[in-house]
């Protein structure tokens, strides 16, 4: 019987981390008795600390979720009833209980699914807005009848097709999930036996389909809708690039494999184009041929294939060594849900997504994809895409055009809540003439807004309390405002710029802040057109040498930001020296106590200071990854080694600001602020 009860307890806990959606059960008093991870991810709130609570108090209507809760004991079951869950985001799902009972039918408790709906309420309110665009359309072109009345069956076809999608969607999710709650109650009325173990691989099975059905189907949907918007953004091809394949290189290691990389000096260092999306296809293709090659190598090449005055083509190449893929599958490949043979999916895994979504991408943009391949001895994907030439970047790399109005100045709202980036985007826009107010967070960014005008916001992403997500969305939509807002990211790579313009966003930068990036985009989105005539543009051309210290630090850079001005300089060292030996603590005990949420929260806001106060990019690196470690909970047995280095350099920068503070004061007291 011990060991059976074992059995069963093991059983039932596979059983609930089966469900991508969170899984609770509950007594019948309403007390958590046990959840699913994916329950922890969406409250933010650990195993430890969810299980013997009120379960109604996780929803925004708790007494409203009581009263379903206790219909399901009154009816035995309840399906897709509303209700929304209490975490950062304010998720929409839909509660699915049922009354599970012990082997004498004595009722235990409830099981329940919340299933996150927000997606399909999002799409919901597309097709509604894309009907009435199509009515409306058909209203106003009386003249041209019968163009009207073709595009309007056009509209109504895409949102035929889109119904359609939503209704296959939504019964492949049904279908594991059906098959999770049907096995879960014939499980609860039996001892553990050869047929319990098929069931139990059945759930598994259910529920790993689940997951790869959501993920890859949702991610085709988005290219397929059409909607697509590509960014014309300046960036650098090279680097972006190489830091992209930098991710990989860990795996490709682990595998004993040879990474090769090949990149033609000929392409210009900054291009024009969408870097994200280029970074999402060459993701897709190294991801397949590191899953791929189990011995040899695999190679990147990037080659200049053609240019004109304005535009180039560039060609890159992923090839490896790898199991290849059959003459008669190649022209299939591209396709969706295809793979190379029946066994793929089986021995590697995939629905055979990426390659398609690749292939729209790219073709989306104007450019071509092709693949070469040998069964056993490897594969060679090719695409090319066009990028326009740029000197942007080039025209005011060595020059800084200060902002200066003689009609009016901007009022501008800094949403930030760590100190150090508050003086830091203060000073800079103190040097535009720009007058400006700070926010800790997004409530009191809000309540700042209802009492004075703005002209323009800066918006940090992740703040406490209202988050910049969160605080432009009740600016949008609550408060009806169109003011302009720039999101303040400290990793581009990180942030989902497609939510930020979901949110109401209209452009982004990151941390560190470069000024002359900041003059672009506040210049372009509100001075150009009034403006231009007026504006009279005076080049910096002094420039500041960094000085190469056997140091921690280097003030170079908060030299060159603060103009030399002892009592800023005085000031933003102050922040630091009070700042971070409180981060430090609360690294090294968050690492102690496993609490990787602090320590996530604690090296956030410790990057931004290590470009401040001019320290080796490689703590900055360290830094990255100890986030990126903690925010994923992988690798976890990493950080030990990383947190040490980065805590003893910031103490050890601590030691050499804190002489640099006590002989700027000195300074600063006998001889006073310097005359510029």
């Amino acid at each position: 019987m011990e060991i059976n009860n074992i059995i069963q307890s093991r059983y039932a806990r596979s059983l609930i981390e089966a469900s991508r959606d969170p899984l609770f059960t509950i007594s019948p008093n309403g007390k958590i008795t046990d959840i699913n991870n994916a329950s922890i991810n969406i409250t933010e709130v650990t195993r430890e600390n969810l299980i013997g609570t009120d379960f109604f108090e996780y929803f925004t209507e708790p007494e409203k979720a009581r009263e379903i809760y206790k219909q399901v004991f009154e009816e035995g079951f309840v399906v897709d009833f509303p209700l929304t869950i209490r975490d950062g985001k304010f998720t929409d799902v839909l509660f699915n209980g049922s009354v599970y009972r012990d082997e004498f039918g004595v009722v235990l408790g409830v099981v329940v699914v919340a299933r996150d709906i927000t997606d399909h309420k999002r799409i919901e309110a597309e097709l509604m807005a894309a009907k009435q665009q199509a009515e409306l359309t058909t209203k106003i072109a009386e003249e041209a009848q019968i163009k009207a009345e073709k595009a309007a069956q056009t509209a109504e076809e895409a949102t035929r097709s889109k119904q359609q999608f939503l209704s296959n969607m939504s019964h492949e999710i049904r279908t594991p999930m059906n098959a999770i709650i049907g096995f879960t109650k014939v499980l609860l009325k039996t001892e553990l036996s050869i047929k319990q173990k098929e069931y139990l691989d059945a759930i598994k099975i259910s529920g790993q389909a689940l997951i790869v059905l959501i993920n890859d189907i949702l991610d085709l949907a988005k290219v397929d809708s059409g909607k697509m918007i590509f960014e014309k953004t300046p960036f650098k091809m090279r680097a972006s690039i190489f830091a992209m394949i930098h991710l990989f290189e860990s795996k490709i290691r682990e595998k004993n494999l040879k990474l090769i990389k090949n990149y033609d000096p000929k392409i210009p260092i900054i291009v024009l184009g969408d870097p994200i999306r280029l970074h999402q296809i060459i993701i897709n293709l190294l991801s397949n041929a590191v899953k791929f090659t189990n011995y040899g190598s695999i190679t990147f090449d990037a080659a200049l294939l053609s240019e004109d005055d304005d535009n180039i083509i560039i060609e890159f190449t992923v090839t490896d060594t790898g199991i290849g893929i059959a003459k008669d599958k190649i022209k299939h490949i591209f396709e969706n849900f295809q793979q190379a043979t029946s066994e793929t999916s089986r021995i590697y895994g995939g629905t055979g997504l990426g390659l398609a979504i690749s292939k729209q991408l790219v073709e989306s943009q104007g450019g071509t994809i092709s693949v070469k391949s040998t069964i056993e001895k490897g594969s060679s994907f090719r695409f090319s895409l066009p990028f326009q030439k740029t000197n942007a970047q080039a025209e005011y790399k060595d020059e800084m055009v200060e902002l200066k109005f003689i009609d009016e100045k901007l009022k501008i709202l800094v949403v930030e809540d760590i100190p150090l980036n508050q003086l830091l985007i203060k000073t800079i826009l103190d040097e535009f003439g720009y007058e400006n107010q700070i926010a800790e967070n997004g409530k009191i960014a809000i309540e700042k807004m209802k009492s004075e005008p703005f002209d323009l916001i800066l918006m940090d992403l992740q703040m406490p309390e209202m988050n910049g997500f969160e605080a432009t969305e009740y600016i949008r939509k609550t408060m009806n405002s169109q003011i302009p807002i720039i999101a303040l990211t400290a990793d581009v790579t990180t942030v989902d710029l497609n939510k930020c313009k979901d949110f109401g966003m209209n452009d982004y930068i990151t941390k560190p802040l470069d000024e002359r990036l900041l003059y672009n985009k506040i210049h372009a989105l509100l001075l150009e057109a009034k403006h231009k005539k007026n504006a009279k543009a005076k080049k910096i051309t002094k420039t500041i040498t960094p000085k190469h210290h056997e140091k921690y630090v280097d003030l170079t850079y908060l030299v060159k930001r603060t103009k030399a001005k002892p009592e800023l300089m005085i000031e933003m060292i102050a922040l630091y020296l009070n700042q971070t030996p409180v981060l430090v603590k609360t690294m090294k005990k968050s690492l102690s106590d496993k609490d990787w949420k602090g320590l996530y929260s604690a090296v956030h806001k410790l990057i931004p200071s290590f470009v401040i106060m001019g320290m080796n990019q490689d703590f900055e690196d360290m830094a990255k990854k100890i986030q990126e470690y903690a925010g994923t909970e992988k690798e976890l047995d990493k950080i030990s080694d990383l947190v040490t280095q980065v805590t003893n350099a910031c103490s050890k920068a601590c030691k050499e600001l804190h002489k640099e503070f006590e002989a700027s004061l000195k300074d600063y007291k006998i001889n006073g602020p310097k005359q510029r």
